[in-house]
């Protein structure tokens, strides 16, 4: 996978839900980097996360603790095995995403990323627990009007993910979701669906998470990034570390700025997308959001 000749690079990382059984099993196999790494990341975890991930059913991936390290580990485990072939330009994550993009463009290292996305995640699911909480996908409507009928709905509900233009995750307490939903259909959306989640992610109701995952991130050393990271929270080119910081504490309790940070990459010079981790979700999103771009997925070559 060679660097392309024209245009910048910009290199994106996917979140939860990208998942698969036997999820990097080919590069434990075939890169000894990889399986290094692989154990490293056993040992830091206190648990065989290889095991489920090169193993276990989706429903044994589908454990909080599990999920959102195994999808880092994947990304950031592939982008390593590129060497010379992984030269981004400008990286962003899709929320969990954002800690393997901060980790492949070195302002994290590598086992702080991993014990960071692992207390994310144990807090996420802490707060998951503490009051009954989900999401759900709406499409066909403007962000607008999707952002009014949330504000007008009783209970806690909020716009929690602009993935692309007329696709958009609401996040809130279930009676506050339900009551959206409904609103939403009598507005026209094509669909208002409830999303097979265990809580709401990216609203006010994670801010015990929050709290704990920002002693956590505060310390932790943070270097000056290789390049740019576009931030979930603003949608913006950061390199300063405090600001990335700020932004990654923030990021457990605000939207997901997806449409927005892709558009911004672009105006900034992106001209191609190469996604880094499983699945080809994000992709997709981008080719909703401009389609004069292109877009591929990170490979790993096999060493002869």
């Amino acid at each position: 996978m060679g660097r392309w000749k024209m245009g910048m690079n910009a290199y994106i990382f996917p979140g939860q839900g990208a998942q698969f059984s036997g999820m990097g099993l080919d590069l434990y196999e075939n890169s000894p980097l990889a399986q290094e790494l692989f154990e490293k990341a056993n040992h830091i975890l206190g648990f065989n996360i290889t095991d489920i991930m090169f193993e276990g059913s989706a429903e044994d991936l589908k454990q909080t603790k599990v999920t959102q390290p195994a999808i880092f580990l994947h990304s950031v485990i592939l982008a390593k095995t590129l060497g010379e072939n992984f030269k981004p330009d400008m990286v962003a994550g899709h929320s969990l995403g954002e800690f393997s993009a901060l980790v492949t463009n070195g302002a994290l290292n590598f086992e702080d990323g991993l014990k960071l996305v692992s207390q994310r995640a144990q807090a996420m699911q802490k707060a998951c627990e503490l009051q009954p909480s989900t999401m759900a996908a709406v499409l066909g409507l403007e962000d607008a009007v999707v952002e009014k009928i949330c504000a007008e709905t009783e209970g806690i509900v909020v716009a929690a993910n602009y993935n692309c233009p007329g696709q958009l995750v609401i996040s809130g307490d279930i009676d506050a979701i339900d009551r959206a939903c409904e609103t939403l259909k009598e507005a026209g959306a094509r669909r208002a669906l409830v999303l097979p989640v265990g809580g709401a992610f990216h609203s006010p109701l994670m801010e015990p998470a929050r709290e704990e995952l920002a002693a956590a991130i505060e310390n932790t050393t943070f270097s000056k990034p290789n390049c740019p990271i576009y931030q979930n929270v603003t949608a913006n080119a950061v390199t300063d570390e405090a600001q990335i910081k700020a932004n990654l504490i923030l990021q457990l309790t605000s939207p997901v700025r997806w449409t927005q940070t892709v558009q911004q990459m672009i105006t900034d010079g992106a001209t191609h997308f190469t996604e880094v981790g499983p699945g080809k979700v994000l992709q997709g999103l981008v080719r909703k959001i401009n389609r004069e771009v292109e877009t591929a997925s990170a490979i790993f070559e096999t060493q002869v």
